[in-house]
């Protein structure tokens, strides 16, 4: 039995879940925002194992995203509706963590750790990617320092996400270039955490799909389009398979294997001087598109991965 950990709302869940009913395949779909209606247990006189939904034992787990769910009490203080969230957030991962399983794909705590962008790019130079130059500081006289260093062409990203929720939709903060109006006035500003990097010529960039031991690679052409000089997430253009030299394939494969993932979407840009660039790795991110606009059988992989055990 697969334990697929999700909510309601991931689309990426739906594209495998569909392809594990094609080949009946079973799997427990558990949607995290049902947490206080799913039955759940640990018991120190059951050995100690966490139960969800009956299920004591999995054979594999898909760690995919958790949500909190939706508390309505109007009894409750901001404050204690405060405490009640992340008592849930606990309950999950502790939940999770005892569960008897044989395989994670990946696990909770090796998630967490990769999501360190500033260790995933000092562990990227150590295996041997080239990476931007970067800094993150709140000194501003370092700021202006690095963008003279970089005949100032640098760009400016969020230190996580970027991701902001507001009652009605999502938004992201994309990546961007840092104006030189922005250095002259830099009194006026506070520099919050981010990360400025040099920018590099683009030839194109690349999304880089690790699954255990398999590498999938495809490529954007963000440079044909305005609008998606500086980040390509700002319009839907579409990915096309691209081969990639089997020292960089294997540089992709030792960074998942140092980070104890078993799954990692790596971000990196080919730069006009045929260099590759890496920028980032999001251990749990989102590759359906991918499979969509490629062909790339991403799904399948990840299907043996959890199945094979």
């Amino acid at each position: 039995m697969i334990l697929i950990v999700t909510h309601k709302e991931d689309f990426t869940a739906d594209f495998l879940i569909n392809k594990l009913n094609q080949q009946s395949i079973p799997y427990y779909r558990f949607n995290c925002e049902d947490i206080s209606t799913i039955d759940y247990v640990f018991n120190t006189a059951s050995d100690a194992h966490s139960a969800i939904a009956g299920i004591t034992s999995f054979n594999a787990v898909w760690f995919r995203r958790t949500k909190l769910p939706e508390l309505h009490a109007d009894n409750l203080t901001e404050p204690e509706l405060a405490s009640l969230f992340a008592d849930y957030d606990a309950l999950l991962y502790n939940l999770l963590q005892n569960l008897p399983a044989k395989k994670w794909l990946s696990d909770p705590n090796a998630i967490h750790t990769a999501e360190n962008k500033l260790y995933q790019l000092t562990l990227a130079r150590e295996i041997g990617f080239m990476i931007p130059e970067t800094l993150v500081t709140n000194s501003k006289d370092r700021l202006i320092e690095f963008s003279d260093s970089c005949e100032s062409d640098i760009i400016i990203k969020p230190l996580k996400s970027g991701r902001i929720k507001d009652e009605t939709s999502h938004r992201l903060i994309y990546t961007n270039k840092l104006q030189a109006a922005h250095l002259a006035n830099i009194s006026e500003f506070e520099l919050t955490p981010c990360i400025f990097q040099k920018r590099i010529e683009k030839e194109y960039e690349l999304r880089i799909t690790v699954v255990g031991d398999q590498v999938f690679a495809a490529k954007v052409y963000s440079q044909t389009d305005p609008e998606t000089l500086t980040d390509w997430r700002k319009k839907k253009l579409k990915f096309l398979t691209c081969e990639i030299p089997k020292e960089l394939a294997s540089h992709c494969k030792l960074l998942v294997n140092k980070l104890n993932l078993s799954f990692g979407a790596i971000d990196m840009i080919k730069s006009t001087d045929g260099s590759y660039y890496f920028l980032e790795i999001n251990p749990n991110g989102q590759w359906a598109w991918i499979e969509i606009d490629t062909g790339l059988d991403i799904s399948g992989s990840i299907i043996n991965f959890l199945a094979d055990v």
